[in-house]
């Protein structure tokens, strides 16, 4: 990146871990722009929700030799995309509905290079990973609910917590459940070097 400041456009404590072990040197800048977007696709919501955080960011600063990165992740099942449950009851509801049965886990990932004279190069991608859940009687799912602070987490669930148990498998990068693809940000950040 030469001398290219790096700005991860995201309050997510997964994505700062994700990005300071690939060895990045980055400052973190919270977007705090309204979330809207007009896509109904899940890919696309993710990408136009990043690229919204991301240009945020890049409007706030001096936009010259730097590269902020926005991130947004949703999680859907049958099309359906399931935000952060309001309720211990909706977790309840959320899981109930994909366990035995897969998901997906998107997450849009916009990579905004601006060099000396601050001209943008825009990245704008949707990763998409499978989940699958075994089947899980209520009393698992309460249990993991009680358990975990499931009321922050999209799907109602952290991959890399006590829910791991109940995972099947996957078949995608296991780091975009996570929150954050972090080969294709490292593949996409080393055609900037």
């Amino acid at each position: 990146m030469g001398n290219k400041r790096i700005i991860l456009a995201s309050a997510s404590p997964r994505r700062r871990e994700l990005l300071a072990q690939a060895g990045y040197e980055f400052e973190i800048q919270v977007s705090h722009k309204e979330e809207v977007y007009t896509s109904t696709e899940p890919a696309e919501i993710v990408k136009e929700l990043a690229l919204l955080k991301a240009k945020d960011i890049a409007e706030k600063n001096d936009a010259k030799n730097v590269i902020v990165i926005g991130a947004d992740t949703v999680v859907a099942h049958k099309g359906e995309i399931l935000g952060k449950p309001q309720s211990k009851e909706e977790a309840f509801r959320m899981i109930k509905g994909y366990q035995g049965d897969k998901h997906q886990v998107y997450t849009g990932v916009a990579i905004l290079d601006y060099d000396a004279e601050g001209n943008e190069k825009i990245v704008n991608h949707a990763v998409k990973t499978d989940v699958y859940v075994n089947p899980m009687t209520d009393e698992e799912i309460w249990n993991y609910i009680e358990s975990d602070n499931v009321m922050d987490k999209a799907g109602s669930y952290g991959i890399q917590s006590g829910f791991a148990i109940h995972i099947e498998k996957i078949e995608g990068d296991y780091f975009n459940v996570v929150g954050l693809p972090i080969s294709y940000i490292y593949e996409e950040l080393k055609k900037r070097e």
